[in-house]
């Protein structure tokens, strides 16, 4: 299990003796970094990795060999957003459709539709086709019905049109139009007929989609073309008849682009201005009549501009000269001068009557403008009556007229529109084409060999992470010396490492790592009490094979070569062990003393490691339990104390047993063994909770078994050591 970093503190308490505990030599102040800590569980689960792995790849190889090669075909299809416009007709799709966002959707989504995978399976007669479905491994399909029946040619087409569906595959081209239609199958010919056929067909459903939604909306138009129709006619007929019953007639009418009545001029309105026209032309002539007939009659325009006035006036211009001439030669009474005078005075009363008839016709002419003014005025004032009444009446015939208006022009823009669907249905212009067709593929698609085992070896070392890691976590044992305080809150003595042989070889060589590891665990724990290396202690563990006979071995070794006088009691009366690591017979020991013999002298042997005796633990006694809860225990600790420099005692382990917590009470302090990786945490807490339950003091603990590798934990330039167990089982 993957731990965070803690710092630790190696001792804690105080002495038994009421001292203050000096500070131990602090352990590693942190644990190992996560990575190393994933590392270290890799190396510890490398065949288990490996084994998953190869299953994996071996699997997957096989499976790839037994496979059958399956070869896809391919066609590139181009979807424009609009259709090819071959005449300028618009279509009844919007132009805008295919501008959504879902156009491109939409049209992947029908490339892989049943109906087309049912054509496909028509026009290729693929129901009938054994060769069809052996190339999907599918063989005698629905042969279990009555041949030729019906039942089993349905059952037929619909499997066929299922594995066409399953084995299609729409791909389109990222950020193009291009979509590739790809089609497997173990025969390289069906593969690319069935792609060619799938696109043709796909063609052919657009077109016919958009050829029946035209079909539909010509009926639509049609029907609504005769209601327009009948429409336009009732409207039209109720504005002739309106205006027929009002006597509205209209001589011409204007339309604009749409098609609406813009002006109408009828037949009274024409009159009325023809009559304003000529009423105005009359003011004008009795205006000028009145002008006229007001002016001198002999000064006028007319009397001035006269032919016969102006011929008498010279006539008589003429005569009076003569007269002037003949009156210097004669008298007034010579005839010739009184036929001149009398000539005078006819032609003054001539241009008189002349001047009197042209004042008589301006007076006629006046009377004449002055009637025909009256009159005038008198036919326009009728006329505007009744084009009063017509108009009164056009506001009706107005409604009707818009009326038709608009019925035509919604009868014109839908015949308009008839016309056109139909051109562009004739025309038949798609907006989908072939890019490339497929080909008959020569490698096949699948399987592939690299890429499977590719995929195989990831796969594998996924799994296998997600077993390691669970076996990590299943597995809470103390795995490294910085965990010990973290998960324990006890301080850490040491740790040694894991070696193969036999360890009293390796406890001989002084300079082997491991004495070195005994050796700094016996420094530290000169540091546990006030008066340096404690007298009397126990070494126990949690379960056996933890590695506390080979410590208390070891302990002992270490101390005597000091030049102390170490006393190694064997007290695992169940499963004693120290007589063969020092080589000693176990005739008698600790059993015969608690058992009534007080004479413990005579059951101590020597060694042959300096300074170290030992008393083994006898013949095993049918209740060793029983034996240590008497008084003789301590008497007996406290007699050896009293002879030797240090007693260490090999103890049983912890659970299952109470011989550990009664040793562990009776002795200044006891060493807890834990085998690295080993016991699960819990298990080394429950043990460390009964022997606080006797009230016995664990000077702290060490890490046995520890792997070379774990943590980067090593002495001088490494363990070197290999192997699982110190030696026998038993220690």
């Amino acid at each position: 299990m993957l731990r965070d970093p803690a710092l630790v503190s190696p001792y804690r308490g105080d002495d038994p003796d009421g001292g203050a505990r000096p500070a131990a030599q602090p352990a590693r102040s942190t644990i190992s970094p996560l990575l190393l800590q994933y590392w270290n569980a890799v190396l510890r689960r490398r065949w288990t990795i490996v084994g998953i792995v190869a299953t994996f790849v071996v699997v997957a190889l096989v499976a790839t060999l037994l496979t059958a090669p399956r070869y896809t075909a391919s066609v590139q299809l181009e979807i424009s957003r609009e259709q090819k416009r071959i005449t300028n007709v618009q279509s009844i799709e919007s132009e805008e459709a295919g501008r959504d966002m879902e156009f491109y959707a939409t049209q992947y989504a029908l490339l892989k539709t049943r109906p087309i995978a049912e054509r496909v399976s028509s026009d290729l007669r693929l129901a009938g086709n054994d060769e069809f479905f052996a190339a999907h491994g599918v063989q005698n399909a629905g042969g279990d019905l009555a041949a030729g029946g019906r039942e089993r040619i349905a059952v037929r087409e619909k499997l066929a049109i299922d594995l066409l569906l399953a084995n299609v595959d729409i791909v389109p081209v990222r950020t193009s139009r291009l979509v590739n239609v790809n089609y497997t199958s173990r025969s390289p010919d069906f593969s690319a007929r069935i792609a060619n056929a799938w696109t043709a067909a796909f063609i052919a459903k657009s077109m016919e989609r958009q050829l029946d939604s035209t079909a539909d909306a010509r009926r639509i138009l049609e029907r609504r073309l005769a209601n327009l129709r009948q429409r336009l006619e009732e409207s039209e007929r109720m504005v002739v008849s309106y205006a027929s019953d009002e006597g509205i007639v209209t001589l011409d009418q204007t339309r604009d682009s749409e098609g609406k009545t813009q002006s109408t001029r009828t037949l009274a309105a024409n009159n009325l201005d023809a009559l304003n026209t000529a009423l105005n032309v009359a003011i004008d002539a009795r205006v000028l009549a009145e002008s006229r007939l007001r002016a001198a009659g002999s000064t006028t325009s007319e009397a001035l501009s006269s032919p016969a006035l102006a011929g008498l006036r010279q006539q008589r211009a003429q005569v009076a000269a003569e007269y002037a001439k003949m009156l210097v030669q004669y008298e007034a009474g010579y005839p010739t001068v009184e036929a001149l005078a009398r000539q005078r005075d006819a032609l003054d009363t001539a241009i008189r009557q002349e001047t009197d008839r042209i004042a008589g016709g301006r007076t006629q002419e006046y009377r004449q403008s002055l009637q025909r003014e009256t009159e005038l005025r008198a036919e326009v004032e009728r006329l505007r009556g009744s084009l009063t009444k017509q108009q009164r009446a056009g506001i009706q015939w107005n409604v009707y007229q818009r009326d038709a208006d608009t019925n035509r022009q919604l009868y014109d823009a839908l015949l308009q529109r008839y016309k056109e669907i139909g051109i562009a249905a004739n025309v038949g212009a798609n907006n989908i084409s072939v890019v490339e067709p497929a080909q008959i593929p020569v490698v096949p698609s699948s399987p592939k060999l690299f890429l499977n085992l590719a995929l195989a070896l990831v796969g594998g070392l996924m799994v296998a992470g997600v077993v390691v890691i669970a076996l990590e976590q299943l597995d809470d044992g103390v795995r490294e010396p910085a965990e010990v305080q973290t998960l324990l809150g006890l301080p850490l003595l040491g740790n040694t490492p894991n070696v193969e042989g036999n360890v009293v070889h390796e406890l001989n060589d002084a300079k082997s790592h491991l004495y070195e590891a005994y050796f700094s665990v016996r420094s530290n724990l000169a540091f546990t009490t006030s008066h340096g290396l404690p007298r009397t202690l126990s070494v126990t563990s949690t379960r056996p094979a933890e590695g506390k006979s080979s410590t208390a071995l070891a302990l002992a070794l270490v101390m005597g070569r000091t030049g102390k006088n170490v006393l190694l009691i064997d007290a695992d009366m169940r499963s004693p062990s120290q007589h063969d690591l020092v080589g000693c017979p176990n005739t008698a020991g600790l059993s015969n003393y608690l058992a009534g013999d007080d004479d413990w002298q005579r059951n101590v042997q020597e060694t042959l490691y300096k300074g170290v005796s030992l008393i083994a633990a006898g013949p095993t006694p049918p209740s060793p339990a029983e034996l240590l809860t008497g008084e003789r225990l301590p008497r007996f600790i406290a007699s050896v104390a009293g002879q030797y420099d240090h007693v260490v005692i090999d103890s049983p382990p912890i659970l299952g047993l109470t011989d550990a917590p009664i040793l562990g009470e009776a002795v200044e302090g006891c060493i807890l063994v834990v085998e690295a990786g080993g016991v699960p945490v819990r298990g080394i807490r429950s043990s460390i909770a009964r022997l606080e339950m006797v009230h016995a003091h664990v000077f702290g603990v060490i890490l046995t078994k520890l792997q070379q590798r774990r943590g980067g934990y090593g002495y001088g330039y490494g363990y070197g050591y290999g192997g699982d167990r110190y030696g026998d089982d038993r220690t």
